[in-house]
């Protein structure tokens, strides 16, 4: 039987548990919510490795087309990502230093053979379920172990057409044990396969405030400072970061990854590793994001946020549900006026109840 702070035995041996989720998008939220899951798990006493999975172009058109993409939205895409660009602040040493992983996989049969290795597959947390980019992959198709998901997101909250929803039924009726990140995911779920997900938080929430502040680096301004990190590329952005600016009377830093970011005409904090993105975040007076994991962790570090929504409402690929349901976790309406103490109690009560919830999942799937 497993138990907190017990090794998770199967028989004479720890249970193995293969994870797949984004490694390699050079994304400070994808990369520390890795972390965070891997680090949970061995601290209830599993085994868990990271599937080291970055398919190759190849590989990503061919699962885009064959997922029922238009060429036209692959192309929009592309240009998307394009135009964002990556964030290359140490991330390779990051992975390397901190990020327990397989041999390199870029496509199902070498996926095949790392699973072959596992007793139990989990994937999440992240976007790693979105009907907009829909890889089989993520949905563990390349091994007939048992599955479990741990928050994955879809990332929307409309129900994508017919032959992806199809898609996506067969492959999650397929699993042991399911959860989502957002009720709104969850719902789409229960009416794609009858079945009703759990709803867990993502898997930095599960990580205390006092551990992430031992990852920190705190080589920061010494000034006080307002931190913008903005995914999206509005122009509106900065009307808040102006006006927030005032209110807080301090100096601006940016971390940039847009040209509207870069032009903006405040100092700049470029090539940021994800430990000093950390950093950054735990030293402002307050953060203006339109970050899921930017606001994550301004919850966690109890930094006074503003959100700025990136996507309208009527958007059909809008993520804003992502927010949403983070302020619920939180049980507050907003961080601004946030009373830390009911936020804290919040992130604690979530964190053990998801462990049981993985605990439960992993244990029962197990050979």
């Amino acid at each position: 039987m497993c138990k907190r702070g017990i090794m998770c035995l199967r028989g004479d041996f720890m249970t193995r548990i293969g994870m797949m989720t984004f490694l390699h998008n050079d994304n400070y939220g994808s990369i520390l919510q890795a972390w965070a899951l891997q680090r949970t798990l061995e601290d209830m006493g599993f085994d868990a490795t990271h599937i080291d999975y970055a398919p190759s172009k190849q590989e990503k058109i061919c699962n885009l087309l064959l997922s029922g993409n238009s060429p036209k939205l692959i192309l929009e895409g592309m240009r998307k990502k394009s135009a964002t660009g990556k964030m290359h602040g140490g991330f390779d040493e990051f992975r390397k230093e901190n990020i327990r992983t397989t041999a390199p996989c870029r496509d199902h049969a070498t996926l095949a053979k790392a699973a072959a290795d596992f007793d139990v597959l989990l994937c999440g947390s992240d976007q790693i379920w979105s009907p907009v980019w829909l890889n089989p992959a993520y949905f563990l198709d390349f091994t007939d172990k048992p599955k479990v998901s741990y928050a994955p997101s879809l990332g929307v909250k409309d129900m994508p057409k017919r032959a992806k929803q199809r898609k996506i039924a067969r492959l999650v009726k397929l699993f042991s044990a399911v959860s989502m990140r957002e009720a709104e995911g969850a719902e789409l779920i229960r009416r794609m396969t009858g079945i009703e997900p759990a709803v867990m938080p993502d898997p930095v929430m599960l990580v205390p405030k006092d551990k992430w502040q031992s990852v920190m680096d705190m080589n920061i301004p010494q000034e006080k400072y307002i931190l913008c990190y903005f995914i999206g590329d509005n122009p509106s952005y900065w009307e808040t970061v102006a006006a927030v600016a005032k209110r807080e009377g301090c100096a601006v830093r940016v971390i940039p990854r847009t040209e509207g970011a870069r032009n903006a005409g405040y100092p700049l904090e470029e090539d940021v590793p994800p430990q000093r993105w950390l950093g950054l975040i735990g030293g402002a007076v307050h953060v203006v994001t339109d970050s899921f994991h930017g606001a994550t962790f301004s919850a966690i570090l109890n930094k006074k946020c503003t959100i700025v929504r990136r996507y309208r409402e009527d958007d059909p690929e809008s993520k804003n549900s992502r927010i949403d349901q983070l302020l619920r976790n939180l049980g507050v309406s907003n961080l601004i006026h946030a009373d830390w103490d009911v936020v804290n109690a919040n992130l604690a009560a979530k964190a053990e109840s998801a462990k049981v919830w993985l605990k439960d999942a992993i244990t029962q799937a197990a050979p």
